[in-house]
């Protein structure tokens, strides 16, 4: 028979221990949620023109990379795995929604106080942006407005190089086309 004063002080230690690790996992989580989220919020709404949109999206994913974390925190590039999650949310949610759905929302407000001009062009490519499909919108976010490589995009959305390159090309003639002549071409 066990001695029950003397397996409780074992089974504590063994508790405080898997309290320790799991708040250092869930600091190390946050570390990385504090890193990225600034920018994969940005990616969101670019894909999805609605900034609340974009924060559940943003939401969606830290949710499922917590749910993984203990799996995927080594030997994983966070920060493309953040982007296949994201990419996958939104395009889970574009298959969802309505295609009567026209999202209105203002941007925030910028402290840079951009020009008006400025704005005024950054309405334009957005609103132009949106006109795209998903996907294309998703080629053109990471590429341009991320500043990837094929390579990566294509690991991001699970496309080949050719494919990614195709789409690339395709898109941007399309936004151009969108855009108009007089659009300044930067």
């Amino acid at each position: 028979m066990t001695d029950t004063r003397i397996a409780a002080p074992m089974l504590g230690g063994w508790g405080a221990a898997r309290r320790r690790a799991k708040a250092a996992r869930d600091a190390e989580f946050t570390a990385f949620v504090e890193a990225t989220g600034v920018r994969l919020r940005r990616s969101a709404y670019l894909m999805c023109r609605d900034w609340h949109l974009a924060q559940d999206l943003t939401q969606h994913t830290f949710a499922r990379m917590y749910a993984a974390w203990e799996r995927i925190r080594n030997g994983t590039n966070l920060d493309a795995y953040s982007r296949r999650v994201l990419m996958n949310a939104v395009f889970d949610q574009q298959r969802r929604r309505s295609g009567s759905e026209i999202v209105l929302a203002d941007l925030p407000d910028r402290a840079d106080r951009a020009s008006p001009a400025t704005s005024e062009l950054r309405l334009a490519l957005v609103d132009a942006l949106a006109r795209l499909t998903v996907k294309d919108r998703a080629v053109l976010v990471l590429r341009h407005a991320e500043d990837h490589s094929v390579e990566t995009v294509a690991a991001i959305l699970g496309l080949s190089v050719s494919a990614v390159k195709m789409r690339d090309s395709r898109a941007l003639s399309r936004l151009r086309a969108l855009l108009g002549e007089d659009f300044p071409d930067r």
